[in-house]
C-alpha cells in the first residue's frame, strides 16, 4: 500500500490505496486536528451517530456487493440508544464493509474512503473539510500527470518499437511478390495477433465496439499495457526469425501477455479477462 502524506491546514494526513481503485484516507489523522489524544474516541462516537450509519450504509450498498444489509439494518435499529456502541473495527467484522479499514503498524489506525473521509472531515470541522478536498485534489492531479507522462513515453516506446516488429515481418513472411494491400494484410495480421494476446480483441473490432472514441485501440491502453505491449512485439519479432509457427507464436504471446500483467496489476479479475478475451479470439488470426 503506497503512503502519500498531504497537510491540510498544517496536520499531516496519510493516504493509501489498495492497490486497485479506492484510495483511503486517515481518520485517525484527521481526528487529531480535534483532539490529538483522544483520536479513537471521536471516531467511535462519529460512527455510533445514527446520520452516520445510514450514510456509510448507502456508501457500501453503492459499492460493495457483498455487503451484510441485515446486520447493517440491526445498526440502524439499535442507533440512539445509550446502550449502543459501535467501533470501526465491529462495523466492518459485522457488515463486510470495504469503506472503512483498520491497519496496523507504523502507519496504523482507521483509515475511511475519500467519501467518507470528507463526510467525518466535516463532522471534525467543516473549515478543515476544505483545506482536505483542495489538499487531496492537489495530490491527485499530482498523480494524474505523472501517469500522463509514464503513458506517452510508453506509447512512444511502443512505436518505435513497432518498427523492428514490422522489419522481422518483412523480412521472414511478407513475399516480395505481394502487392501493398496484401503486404498491409500481413502486417495487421501480426498487429492484430499482439492486439488478442494482450487486450483480447483485434483492431477492427476495437472500431466497431467504439465509434466515437478517437484514436486505435493501442491509444487507450493502460500504461502497464503498453510497457507489456512492446515486450511482445520484440518477442514476436524473434518468434518470427526462428521461424515458429503462427499458432505457437499465438499461445506464447498470450501466456507473456498473462504473466507480464500479473506482475503489473495483481489483479486476478483482471487477469481472468485478458485469458477469457484473448483465448475467445485467439482463432481469429490464425
Amino acid at each position: 500500500m503506497p503512503k502519500e502524506t498531504i497537510k491540510p491546514n498544517g496536520t499531516p494526513v496519510n493516504v493509501i490505496n489498495n492497490g486497485e481503485s479506492f484510495d483511503y484516507i486517515s481518520l485517525t489523522d484527521i481526528a487529531k486536528y480535534r483532539d490529538a489524544n483522544n483520536s479513537a474516541d471521536l471516531i467511535r462516537n462519529w460512527i455510533r451517530n445514527r446520520n452516520t450509519i445510514e450514510y456509510l450504509g448507502l456508501w457500501e450498498q453503492l459499492n460493495n456487493n457483498n455487503f451484510d444489509s441485515n446486520n447493517f439494518s440491526t445498526f440502524q435499529n439499535d442507533a440512539g440508544l445509550n446502550t449502543f456502541v459501535l467501533t470501526p473495527k465491529k462495523w466492518i467484522d459485522a457488515t463486510n464493509a470495504i469503506g472503512i479499514i483498520s491497519k496496523q503498524g507504523r502507519y496504523g489506525g482507521t483509515y475511511a474512503h475519500s467519501d467518507i473521509a470528507f463526510e467525518f472531515a466535516s463532522w471534525i470541522s467543516p473549515e478543515f473539510k476544505l483545506y482536505l478536498i483542495k489538499d487531496y485534489q492537489k495530490l491527485k492531479n499530482e498523480e494524474n500527470n505523472k501517469l500522463n507522462l509514464e503513458w506517452n513515453l510508453n506509447r512512444t516506446l511502443a512505436k518505435l518499437n513497432y518498427r523492428i516488429h514490422t522489419d522481422a515481418i518483412k523480412e521472414n513472411i511478407v513475399p516480395p511478390i505481394l502487392d501493398k494491400r496484401q503486404k498491409g494484410l500481413s502486417y495487421s495480421n501480426e498487429a492484430d495477433r499482439i492486439n488478442v494476446a494482450l487486450l483480447g480483441l483485434t483492431a477492427a473490432e476495437w472500431r466497431h465496439g467504439n465509434p466515437t472514441k478517437n484514436g486505435n485501440i493501442r491509444d487507450h491502453a493502460t500504461t502497464e499495457q503498453l510497457l507489456v505491449l512492446t515486450n511482445l512485439e520484440s518477442m514476436n519479432a524473434e518468434m518470427i526469425r526462428d521461424k515458429i509457427s503462427f499458432e505457437e507464436r499465438t499461445k506464447r504471446l498470450n501466456k507473456m501477455a498473462i504473466d507480464q500483467m500479473k506482475t503489473f496489476l495483481k489483479n486476478r479479475n483482471a487477469l481472468k479477462k485478458i485469458k477469457k478475451e484473448s483465448i475467445l479470439h485467439s482463432k481469429k488470426i490464425e
